[in-house]
């Protein structure tokens, strides 16, 4: 009896120790990680492997353009990154927003018209030469409208989401209305953009309501280089600097692409203050304001020293989704004009280096405000020649 009492009570003990266990087990695997944030994580040199799998970093996208990956990582993790000798950065992945103003829907013109902003680089005396062709244009933004009989859209890439594919159809509108101001058809209807023959991608690096992260855009800029594009046009931006961005558009820049971007809505009407956004902030990119019919800048249109350019954004119609068309305003609408423009002295000289052409941008423009680079107009509202 007392040999079978004693090996119960070690059966017992047994049973509740393999119990502990397997509760210890249960623990660990289900425990939420709830502090993990979207983080972009920059190495000195090359991507280390082992120094992603020591932190247990496993679902992340890597970059071509530069040495860095984005991941979602627990704060303890980031502080940890920060102390290794290999990593060069750990930065917040911030969001990033379209940069264009409320408007109202307009019922679509059925004859093409060319609007007063193409009139106003002088787009049409450029035709005669060029109309855009052999110019890959990658719009980054909230994609294209697919079905749009104003619009011809190459290809592209939706880069958003958990699940990302090559759905990168418009489900916002502001890719679309961008899209046709650079290259809205020359077929007799609706608008015709600045560039017709130029070959638009869509790469949708923005949600319907307008809204991304600087990861997404550092991987659509990626894609542009992988893809042989010639000119970035990027309607967007964000108050955060970072140095991920900075590199991405840098090493862009000299691989050959030209980029474009929106100075913002953000002005205080303050001169003494420097509100232009990032991207459009960095000195690989050209920074675009806004005018109206009048030449005049809005108040609320961003400036600073980086201001490059000036270019129609107010009141601006052009496509939208469903086949229609809408007037918008906005420095996002600006940006375009610009992209366009470079689309059209590209394509009459295939040769050209983005430097080349943003030379001949800034010697094109038309002084407006102050003699000389000012920080609201830049060098003057752009022109074809």
């Amino acid at each position: 009896m007392e040999d079978g009492e004693i090996k119960m009570r070690k059966l017992k003990n047994t049973i509740k120790a393999r119990a502990v266990i397997i509760s210890c087990i249960l623990v660990v695997l289900f425990v939420p990680v709830i502090d993990a944030k979207p983080v972009i994580i920059g190495f000195d040199e090359k991507i280390d492997q082992s120094v992603l799998i020591e932190h247990g970093i496993t679902n992340y996208t890597e970059y071509k353009i530069i040495n860095a990956i984005s991941a979602d990582v627990p704060e303890s993790v980031s502080k940890q990154l920060k102390k290794n000798p290999k990593i060069k950065y750990v930065e917040e992945d911030s969001r990033v927003q379209i940069a264009d103003k409320p408007s109202k829907h307009q019922p679509p013109q059925p004859l093409q018209q060319i609007t007063w902003g193409v009139a106003r680089v002088k787009a049409p005396d450029a035709w005669i030469n060029s109309t855009g062709k052999n110019v890959k244009i990658a719009v980054l933004d909230t994609g294209i409208s697919n079905s749009h009989p104003d619009l011809n859209v190459s290809g592209g890439i939706n880069l958003i989401g958990k699940s990302k594919n090559n759905k990168w159809n418009d489900d916002s509108g502001h890719g679309t209305h961008v899209s046709g101001i650079i290259a809205a058809r020359n077929n007799s209807i609706g608008i015709i953009g600045i560039a017709p023959d130029a070959e638009l991608y869509a790469v949708k690096v923005l949600d319907a309501y307008g809204n991304g992260y600087i990861s997404d855009i550092i991987e659509g800029i990626d894609w542009a280089v992988q893809n042989n594009m010639n000119v970035v046009s990027m309607s967007l931006g964000t108050r955060t600097y970072s140095q991920a961005l900075n590199d991405a558009t840098a090493n862009a820049y000299k691989a050959g692409i030209l980029l474009v971007a929106a100075a913002g809505n953000n002005g205080d009407g303050n001169l003494s203050t420097d509100d232009v956004l990032y991207p459009a902030k960095f000195d690989s990119v050209i920074a675009v304001s806004a005018i109206d019919s009048n030449n005049i800048a809005p108040v609320w249109g961003a400036d600073g020293e980086e201001v490059e350019l000036a270019a129609p954004g107010i009141d601006i119609y052009s496509t939208w989704l469903d086949g229609g068309y809408v007037n918008k305003s906005g420095t996002s609408m600006a940006t375009p004009f610009v992209s366009g423009v470079a689309a059209l002295i590209k394509s009459k000289n295939l040769s050209l280096t983005p430097q080349e052409i943003r030379s001949a941008l800034a010697y094109n423009a038309v002084d407006l405000g102050d003699t000389g680079r000012d920080r609201i107009y830049g060098f003057g509202l752009v022109q074809t020649g």
